[in-house]
């Protein structure tokens, strides 16, 4: 498959090599690399000493917007406007966020549904997709501005667990960014890519274990490489497990020793965070000191080296069975491993190391900069995809993604652009309609989000599905390409096991310059579409809690006083009307005041429906 660079000033298609660089997305920090004369480099900011652009973006009085060194300096005085740990939050729904909340000196709008994850600032509603195009963009900048060029194409990479989900929102990111993703690369993958271990078809085989502790989240892959192949035999993490959480431990114990309750913290988000930031600054200095001390607000917090890895001994240990379970699950034992690659910087505490290390039986690969192994990996297979390195293996993969028709209008991705192949990929789906029978399945290809901008491959009917109310049916749709690149779409209800399905031959009667022209508007017209997304999104979401609250009224009509369902009905009013508009942030404006206000009741009317179910009868 041809190689083509993209002008994107003026849209022409030329055959030149162009540099691929290598993004680390993090949840803590972030970096861009390169190959440079054959080696990987990250980049370094204006200072010429730092790699690290953290991730933190802020927006300021006038929404103006500034990322990384220049946004961490309002973590603490405009805690409210100022959004980090955004990757926690990727392609997350509200539920999966539940309980969390308090951890963030931000708004996240909580509403217990399955819709995904919003972020409030000021009067307006972001996506973590729209957030981390941010800092995606500022690294584009910063790698454009030291080699004075244009940089178009990137591998971005994500953890091993990441979802279909997850994945597609980084995707999502890159290219309102503006930049064409080539590829998702799975973070153990990359690290091991920097060791240099695999490469080459007379590389010995080899059995590795990447240990990752990041900010936010850790995750344990084991990888099986032999003849430039890399498997992953198994994963497995948390992802609520980081630095973060280890910051969070010395808080407890000076919110213990100061008197400080959580609700304080809460209700004092500057103390909140200037708490948390100096419990992080505690945390680094243990790594090469016996002690640590410091003042808050006028009052001395202090902590001993020893103290604090008795601390953490928890959290060391809740990583340590993950690691049981990954080797569980691939089959073998601590033995079998042949490396251990130490990733993300909260690995760089002494009593990690320790402990792993122990834990193996043997050393760890801890020589390169562990917050920057991952980035160096990136742009290494950067430049495989470059077709600069022939020794290593890449596969055949999609040219566009493919994906379905949902409501509105919106294309749905169901396997990626660059997807290997042969592949396959589903998701469930269910009806809009109560009693609907039959469902029309479109199937598209392209990059834009309306499928009005895509190309129709084909269609079929999914027909006689049992009549149910509207969400109950669960259909799902599974894509399969085979070696080749015959798509084969499969739709099936759950329930009652009804089936059909169609053949295509996706890229059919298109060339690869119209590919690229393809991929070059979709860069182009990434902001619009955004925009047009979010409004069509926020639209459903408005439609789906409009029907949601009529039918509680009506269910629950004996329960609510007349003064409640006089507000309930004003509000569900208030929203249909908002939904005529087509600013997105009005939508969900009237959508979070109508959940404000009915959670409440639905709480209540739940316990009287249970208390009333339940009567008479033994437990």
């Amino acid at each position: 498959m041809a190689t083509f660079a993209i002008n994107l000033k003026d849209g022409t298609v030329e055959s030149n090599r162009e540099t691929i660089v290598g993004i680390d997305l993090g949840t803590t920090n972030s970096l861009v690399a390169y190959m440079n004369n054959g080696q990987p480099v990250c980049v370094s900011g204006a200072d010429g000493k730092s790699t690290l652009v953290p991730s933190v973006v802020h927006f300021s009085e006038n929404e103006q917007i500034t990322v990384g060194d220049e946004a961490k300096r309002f973590l603490v005085t405009d805690p409210s406007n100022t959004i980090y740990s955004v990757k926690r939050l990727m392609g997350k729904s509200f539920k999966d966020v539940h309980g969390t909340e308090s951890f963030y000196g931000y708004q996240i709008i909580d509403d217990d549904t399955d819709s995904l994850v919003k972020i409030r600032v000021k009067d307006r509603f972001y996506t973590p997709v729209e957030l981390s195009a941010h800092i995606l963009r500022e690294l584009k900048v910063r790698i454009e501005q030291n080699l004075q060029s244009t940089i178009s194409k990137a591998v971005i990479t994500v953890p091993a667990y990441f979802n279909d989900t997850q994945r597609q929102a980084t995707r999502d990111a890159g290219k309102l960014a503006g930049l064409d993703v080539l590829r998702i690369v799975n973070e153990p993958t990359a690290a091991a890519l920097a060791y240099g271990l695999g490469q080459g078809a007379d590389a010995p085989p080899g059995t590795v274990a990447v240990y990752d502790l990041g900010g936010g989240t850790f995750d344990i892959s084991i990888l099986r490489i032999e003849n430039g192949i890399f498997e992953v035999l198994s994963t497995n993490g948390d992802t609520f497990l980081g630095g973060d959480d280890f910051d969070r431990a010395i808080v407890h114990l000076w919110q213990q020793e100061l008197g400080i309750t959580t609700q304080e913290l809460n209700d004092n988000k500057e103390l909140g965070q200037e708490i948390r930031l100096l419990a992080e600054a505690a945390k680094k200095h243990l790594s090469g000191a016996d002690e640590f001390d410091a003042e808050l607000q006028g009052r001395k917090v202090a902590i001993t080296k020893s103290r604090f890895e008795r601390l953490v001994e928890p959290l060391i240990e809740r990583t340590m069975a993950c690691c049981n379970n990954a080797l569980r699950d691939a089959g073998l034992h601590p033995e079998q491993i042949d490396h251990i690659i130490m990733v993300g910087g909260s690995t760089r505490m002494p009593c990690v190391k320790n402990t792993v290390s122990a834990f193996f039986g043997k050393p760890v690969f801890d020589s390169l900069n562990p917050d920057e192994v991952v980035a160096l990996g990136a742009a290494i297979q950067a430049d495989i995809l470059a077709g600069n390195q022939k020794e290593l293996l890449l596969l055949d993969v999609t040219p566009l993604s493919l994906g379905i028709e949902t409501v509105g209008g919106l294309m749905d991705v169901i396997i990626p652009r660059n997807s290997k192949i042969p592949s396959k990929a589903g998701r469930q789906y269910t009806t809009s309609i109560d009693g609907q029978k039959n469902l029309k399945i479109s199937v598209f290809q392209g990059e834009r989000d309306l499928v009005e901008h895509n190309r129709k491959l084909g269609e079929f009917i999914l027909r006689d599905i049992p009549p149910m109310p509207a969400g109950l049916p669960k259909i799902d749709i599974q894509f399969i390409i085979n070696a080749d690149g015959i798509l084969t779409v499969r739709a099936r209800e759950l329930r009652s096991n009804l089936e059909t399905q169609v053949e295509i031959k996706p890229t059919y009667g298109i060339s690869e310059e119209e590919m690229a022209m393809m991929l070059l508007d979709s860069i182009q017209h990434a902001q619009s579409d955004m925009q047009a997304r979010g409004l069509l999104e926020a639209r459903n979401e408005a439609n789906n809690m409009l029907l949601s609250g009529r039918k509680f009224l009506q269910q629950n009509h004996a329960i609510l006083t007349e003064e409640e369902k006089s507000h309930t009905n004003a509000l569900l009013n208030e929203l249909e009307a908002a939904t005529k508009s087509d600013d997105k942030d009005v939508i969900h404006r009237a959508i979070e005041t109508l959940n404000t206000y009915t959670t409440p009741l639905a709480h209540r009317a739940l316990d009287i429906n249970i208390q009333s179910a339940m009567a008479g009868k033994k437990i």
